[in-house]
């Protein structure tokens, strides 16, 4: 029995030298009074044990003794050794520093990532039904059929209930749309937005890395300048002042730039050439802005989110109806045009629409000449038609026609020149920039159309039949100063004739 209770005793002890800290008064206080076993479990066993503890001082440290010896003689002695701290240990102690916490995944990027898997899911569920179907015997079809007929109410109770908790969840998550106004939907919070926008600019940051311009370079201190200014005198917007604005310009002939919710920005040099000057670049950048502040990628993805939901409903009909899986293929391809020419690119188009006004209200409290807008667009019109690129309908595309962003963009001049006026800006020049540049491709035109006659007239004054002709001529080889002009001309010629309305 002792020796059982000399064993709790040692373990009693062991766990409280294992703390460094607070040895030396476990050591004081075991000297001060002596161990007994519980009465309750030991009754017979009165063991008196007598402690004597030491302690020595060592070059590494101290040591500490502590023997317990009982009245059969039986002693127990525990050794303890504490090492001394050096100072360079706490130094390196205080210096340590623990691995940052793994950061969650936002919610945008994991839906992203499930969403193919729920097309999957919903294939799988609507096939299995389709197959579990054809699988029963008649009888056993009948006899579903009337089950279902007889729970017909229920059925109705069921959908009813599912139909008001969507209904309720759609008003809960409705948000107002910054400097607009609108009423629109958010299932994604911006700080949500605002995580998955730090994911997508370390990935644009890898992207484009070996084709970004130096902070020295006269482009990019161009566009910070425009940035800076658009975020200064824009103070008054919650979503402005509170976003730390970064200009990135890569090196590429790509027309594009974007902003992203957390104010990384993004711009090519194709598009520093394509804009005829500053305010253009302003409208440009407020544009692009005007993208971030209002969270359109929070609303576009949120719509996206609640249309795919609804959709999978209709995707896993699809599969448990059609009889064969080539059927049921073309239905999925059916309804993917059709949930995305009616719901996703006509609202793409209205948020792109809403961009370009609070881009022009952005760019005319900056002082920047709210009338360039519309010829940008005239200019990119322009552009695409000598290009040669097909002239895709409006319900196709993403974006709004250049045309009517034109007229669009006519339309909101006046009341962004009012918004100007009233921020103390300098006053504008009295040419219009519009009228400027309708009369330039008017001249273009008609210049055109002269050399297009004198060729005609060249043509038409040829040597007739049995006249001998003149040996073929190499062409003249320009000089130095001289440029040629037949490429342009062909190409200034193919412009519209609807140019000259506008």
């Amino acid at each position: 029995m002792e020796q059982i209770c000399l064993r709790l005793v040692k373990l009693d002890m062991l766990s409280s030298i294992r703390s460094l800290n607070r040895f030396d008064s476990v050591v004081r206080w075991c000297g001060q009074r002596q161990f007994h076993c519980r009465p309750s479990l030991f009754a017979s066993a009165r063991t008196d044990l007598r402690t004597n503890s030491s302690t020595s001082l060592k070059p590494g440290g101290s040591v500490t003794s502590l023997c317990l010896r009982s009245r059969s003689r039986l002693s127990v002695c525990i050794t303890a050794f504490r090492p001394s701290v050096h100072p360079f240990i706490t130094q390196s102690t205080r210096e340590f520093h623990s691995s940052g916490r793994l950061r969650a995944l936002p919610a945008p990027f994991i839906w992203m990532v499930l969403k193919p898997l729920q097309k999957l899911m919903a294939i799988i569920l609507g096939r299995s039904i389709r197959k579990w179907w054809l699988a029963l015997p008649p009888s056993k079809k009948q006899l579903f059929r009337e089950w279902t007929w007889r729970r017909r109410w229920h059925f109705v109770g069921a959908g009813a209930g599912l139909l008001f908790f969507v209904s309720l969840f759609l008003l809960t998550h409705l948000d107002e749309s910054p400097v607009t106004g609108r009423t629109r939907l958010l299932v994604f919070s911006r700080e949500n937005f605002m995580k998955l926008a730090q994911v997508t600019a370390e990935t644009y940051m890898e992207e484009f890395k070996d084709s970004l311009i130096a902070p020295s370079d006269p482009r990019h201190q161009a566009v910070e300048l425009v940035v800076r200014i658009l975020a200064e005198r824009n103070q008054d917007i919650a979503e402005i002042s509170s976003v730390p604005w970064t200009v990135h310009v890569v090196d590429g002939p790509t027309i594009n730039a974007f902003v992203l919710p957390n104010g990384k920005v993004f711009i090519f040099t194709g598009m520093l050439e394509a804009v005829a000057d500053i305010h253009q670049l302003v409208f440009i950048l407020g544009h692009e802005m005007a993208h971030a502040l209002i969270g359109h990628a929070a609303e576009q993805a949120s719509l996206s989110h609640v249309v795919e939901l609804l959709s999978l409903i209709l995707l896993t009909a699809i599969w448990a109806i059609c009889p064969r899986d080539s059927l049921a293929v073309l239905g999925q391809w059916i309804q993917g045009k059709l949930v995305q020419f009616l719901f996703d690119r006509p609202f793409s188009r209205k948020l792109e629409a809403e961009a370009d006004q609070v881009g022009l209200q952005l760019a005319a409290k900056a002082c920047a000449d709210v009338r360039a807008g519309p010829v940008f667009w005239q200019q990119m019109e322009i552009y695409d038609q000598l290009k040669g690129e097909p002239t895709i309908p409006e319900w196709l595309s993403t974006h709004p026609s250049h045309q009517n962003r034109v007229r669009q963009l006519d339309r909101l001049v006046p009341e962004a020149l009012e918004l100007r006026a009233r921020c103390d800006c300098p006053a504008l020049p009295e040419a219009d920039p519009r009228v400027i540049f309708h009369q330039a491709v008017k001249l273009l035109l008609d210049n055109a159309k002269k050399q297009e006659k004198i060729a005609q007239e060249e043509k038409n004054e040829k040597p007739r039949a049995g006249v001998m002709l003149p040996l073929p001529q190499s062409p003249p080889v320009p000089t130095p100063g001289s440029q040629p002009q037949l490429g342009g001309v062909l190409a200034t010629s193919a412009l519209p004739q609807t140019l000259l309305s506008k």
